[in-house]
C-alpha cells in the first residue's frame, strides 16, 4: 500500500512537472483536470453537448459534428456489459421504428480492447453507427457517467434534450421521440 502511494506521489509530480516544462501554469492544469473529472458536474438540457472524436469500425475518425441537423440518440456501452448487452434489441427496434426519420442512433463503445468490440459487432451483425472511445474519458467526464449503459439524446443543433435518457427498453423513449419536432 505504502508502494501504491509513492508511485501515485512520482506521477502527480512529474504530471506538474510536465506542466511547468511546457509552459503551463500548475494552477490551470489542476483546474482543467477538476473540470472533467468533478463528480456530479454534468451538462444540463440545453447545453451543448461537447463535441467528440471518436473511431467507426474502419478506424476513421468521427465527431458529432458529422450529425448536425438531425436528433442524436447516443448509446454508451460495452461489451462486457451485460445490462448493455440487453438493451441492444430494444435499440435495434427504434433504429427500424424511425429508421426514414430525423433521428440517428449512434453506439460509442467504452471497451479498451478493440478486437473484442470489432468481433463483438461482427458476431451480432449490429449495424448502424458504431463508435469506440478508445478510452478517452473527455465526453464521459462531460456528462458525468459514471456507469453504462448510458443514454444521451440531442437535438439537431447537437445541444442536449436530456443527459440521461431512458433506455431504447422504456416504453417512455418511444414516447419522447415521436414528440420530437420536425422528427
Amino acid at each position: 500500500m505504502k508502494v501504491l502511494f509513492i508511485i501515485v506521489c512520482m506521477l502527480v509530480s512529474m504530471d506538474f512537472s510536465f506542466a511547468a516544462c511546457w509552459g503551463e501554469n500548475v494552477d490551470e492544469v489542476v483546474a482543467k483536470e477538476n473540470e472533467v473529472n468533478t463528480p456530479g458536474k454534468k451538462l444540463k438540457p440545453g447545453d451543448p453537448s461537447p463535441d467528440f472524436l471518436a473511431v467507426d469500425t474502419s478506424g476513421r475518425k468521427f465527431s458529432l459534428k458529422n450529425l448536425k441537423g438531425k436528433y442524436v440518440y447516443i448509446d454508451l456501452w460495452a461489451t462486457w456489459c451485460s445490462p448493455c448487452k440487453a438493451e441492444i434489441p430494444h435499440l435495434q427496434r427504434l433504429e427500424r421504428l424511425f429508421k426514414r426519420k430525423r433521428i440517428v442512433f449512434v453506439s460509442i463503445s467504452c471497451d479498451d480492447d478493440r478486437e473484442a468490440w470489432l468481433n463483438y459487432l461482427r458476431r451480432n451483425k449490429m449495424g448502424g453507427i458504431q463508435l469506440n472511445f478508445d478510452g478517452n474519458p473527455m465526453f464521459r467526464g462531460a456528462y458525468g457517467v459514471k456507469a453504462i449503459p448510458r443514454f444521451i439524446l440531442l437535438d439537431k443543433k447537437g445541444r442536449v434534450i436530456d443527459p440521461d435518457m431512458t433506455r431504447p427498453s422504456d416504453p417512455e423513449t418511444d414516447e419522447t421521440l415521436r414528440a420530437l419536432k420536425g422528427i
